[in-house]
C-alpha cells in the first residue's frame, strides 16, 4: 500500500506513512503536482495507485465516484480552524489503524472530528 497525500495537508504526513512502513507513499508536491486540479491529483492516484488522503472531501467524493477500480480515498473532516499539523498526524494514524495494512478496493475512510472533538469514522463504497 502507498498513500499520496494532498496538498491541503502536510508533507510530514507522508514521512510518516514512510516511516510505518509504507516507502513509496508521496506528497503531490513531489509528485510535481502542486496547484494542480483535483481532476488531476485523481488521476495520478488512481492510474498509479496510491490512496489518497485528503481534506476535501466533497470534491474528491465526487471524482472517485465515477472511478470503475481505486485503491481507497482517506477523507478527514474537520470543525473549521481545526485542522493542525497535530490533529492531522492524529487523524492519519487513525487512518492507518483503521486500514490495517490493507488497500480498501473501491472504498472512502471517512474521519471526522467535531468542534466539541467528538471523533467519528465512516467506510463505505465508492462508487456504490
Amino acid at each position: 500500500m502507498k498513500f499520496l497525500i494532498d496538498e491541503c495537508l502536510s508533507p510530514e504526513l507522508a514521512k510518516l506513512a514512510r516511516e510505518r512502513g509504507f516507502p513509496e507513499s508521496s506528497h503531490v508536491r513531489w509528485l510535481g503536482l502542486a496547484g494542480a486540479g483535483d481532476h488531476s491529483v485523481t488521476r495520478r492516484a488512481v492510474d498509479d495507485g496510491f490512496v489518497l488522503v485528503t481534506h476535501n472531501t466533497t470534491d474528491f467524493r465526487g471524482l472517485y465516484g465515477r472511478e470503475d477500480l481505486h485503491v481507497g480515498l482517506v477523507a478527514f473532516n474537520t470543525a473549521p480552524g481545526m485542522m493542525s499539523l497535530d490533529i492531522q498526524r492524529r487523524l492519519f494514524l487513525l487512518a492507518l489503524s483503521e486500514l490495517g495494512g490493507e488497500e480498501a478496493w473501491n472504498q472512502v475512510l471517512e474521519i471526522s472530528v467535531n468542534a466539541e472533538r467528538t471523533v467519528t469514522i465512516e467506510r463505505f463504497d465508492l462508487p456504490a
